[in-house]
């Protein structure tokens, strides 16, 4: 069984958080909407739905790792205030 990604599996302490952020922050949307396709990207592809090259997946991988980093930095910069 694959694991879930997605933001609210990944920070569930962040949920109200997030929700707010999505709501109130175009930037944070943007990078959320990015994150968000770039897991299911990774998803189908894991889960056979899409051949692709393994250096494919990992590049999306890193892309995925590197929008949720953005994410945590912006949430975390939001519940500090």
């Amino acid at each position: 069984m694959l694991e879930k990604h997605d933001l609210h599996h990944e920070f569930p302490e962040h949920h109200d958080a997030i929700h707010d952020l999505k709501m109130s922050d175009a930037h944070f949307a943007r990078l959320f909407t990015q994150y968000h396709e770039a897991d299911h990207e990774v998803h189908r592809i894991e889960t056979g739905a899409e051949n692709t090259s393994d250096d494919y997946l990992n590049e999306r991988k890193k892309v995925r790792l590197n929008l949720k980093e953005q994410l945590l930095a912006i949430i975390q910069k939001y519940k500090a205030r």
